[in-house]
């Protein structure tokens, strides 16, 4: 859970729907759904049968929806703010999120504190991201908080496993 709320200043410097990709058990997606309860949280999830799980864990909060789907297939520029933890390699879950999120919003990476943050940089330049930001939260784990500062570029997201099979970066 305090795992989960350690993007609570990151998201809230952003404005606008927040999704979590990747939401696999809810985590951090539900606990940030409880810490901004006026902004609306998609948990965003490829596997149907954690769909079905999250639908019954989200169900006391209102702002809460769960979609079935990968990130690659999702429209572009609409979230204010994304989240991923454990979603992949950390260029990766980059490529994956940014296009996700509108100009002037975020993307928070929950990683290890051995993150190359320069290479997530890198890939976060092609797909309209500026450099990531480290935020330290334990010896072994940051948050990368990488600002979306254009529109996704045409050709972005790539279709569906290629970012795993050829990385930017």
């Amino acid at each position: 859970m305090l795992d989960s709320l350690s993007a609570v200043d990151a998201v809230a410097d952003s404005e606008g729907p927040i999704v979590d990709v990747g939401s696999g058990g809810g985590a951090p997606g539900i606990p940030l759904a409880a810490a901004f309860p006026g902004r609306e949280v998609t948990l965003l999830e490829a596997a149907g049968r954690k769909c079905d799980f999250l639908r019954r864990a989200a169900k006391p909060f209102a702002n809460v929806r769960v979609v079935h789907g990968r990130a690659e297939e999702q429209e572009t520029d609409v979230w204010g703010a994304a989240v991923a933890k454990a979603l992949a390699e950390p260029p990766v879950a980059a490529e994956w999120c940014l296009p996700l999120v509108r100009p002037g919003g975020a993307v928070v990476l929950y990683v290890a504190a051995d993150t190359d943050a320069a290479r997530v940089s890198t890939v976060a330049s092609r797909v309209g991201g500026g450099e990531a930001e480290v935020v330290p939260v334990s010896d072994t784990r940051v948050l990368l908080v990488i600002p979306k500062v254009g529109p996704t570029p045409a050709g972005f997201p790539r279709r569906p496993g290629l970012a795993r099979k050829r990385p930017l970066a």
